[in-house]
């Protein structure tokens, strides 16, 4: 298995101790970090290649959400997952659309924990070999997909999408007209998250290129079934 290093950040000792065992008896390299700071002076020379972050470190309230900005302002392709034990809708919405690919609560079950990491991994791997049912261009009308750069451009404009917003993308467009179900795409995202997390990831997607272009309607919300990209 890949040695993949995971940073950790966490300003309780006990439970930053805990996962980076968790982690390390798994075969992963890990990376403890107690406060925002700290991580951002080392991911300044070197990103991990997950990150796992607390929102409230030490005396910073939202260290987390400023955090997630900032490493998604150098790579749009870095897994993050929000590990808190706030749990309302509001902090799990904004954790998702400042680019998160997942959020859990500190009640998760560490065997639920480490699948989801793994499964943000198989997606890494599966994305460096050739799929033949994957197209290494895709157009539809004005979008234009590429799976190997992973770049999106909407209208000639490039839109900055995070691995997951890519691959939901990708779904919806190679399959225009056709409704897809939020399990079908968290399979063709490579992910492993809820219901409400896909309906988060749409809405975040939806803005940005509303952010482009004002009268973006394409993904259409199929009430009670999923999205669908239509023409």
């Amino acid at each position: 298995m890949t040695s993949y290093n995971i940073a950790i950040v966490e300003d309780d000792d006990l439970l930053r101790e805990n996962y980076s065992d968790l982690f390390r008896n798994q075969g992963y390299q890990v990376s403890g970090y107690k406060n925002r700071p700290d991580a951002e002076a080392i991911f300044e020379t070197r990103l991990p290649d997950l990150a796992i972050i607390d929102i409230s470190l030490e005396n910073e309230i939202d260290a987390g959400f400023s955090l997630c900005q900032w490493l998604r302002q150098r790579s749009e392709m870095l897994p993050i997952i929000f590990l808190s034990a706030r749990d309302s809708d509001i902090d799990i919405v904004s954790g998702l659309r400042l680019g998160a690919d997942d959020y859990l609560t500190k009640d998760v079950s560490l065997i639920h924990l480490t699948a989801r990491v793994a499964a943000l991994f198989r997606r890494r791997e599966a994305m460096t070999k050739p799929d033949p049912g994957i197209e290494a261009r895709l157009q539809q009308g004005d979008l234009e997909l590429d799976s190997q750069r992973f770049s999106c451009r909407w209208k000639g404009r490039k839109i900055d999408l995070t691995l997951t917003e890519f691959w939901m993308i990708y779904s919806l467009a190679k399959n225009a007209g056709h409704v897809k179900k939020r399990q079908q795409l968290m399979q063709e995202s490579h992910i492993v998250v809820d219901e409400a997390s896909i309906t988060s990831q749409i809405k975040r997607i939806r803005k940005k290129f509303l952010l482009v272009d004002k009268n973006f309607s394409r993904i259409e919300t199929v009430y009670g079934i999923g999205y669908r990209w239509h023409h």
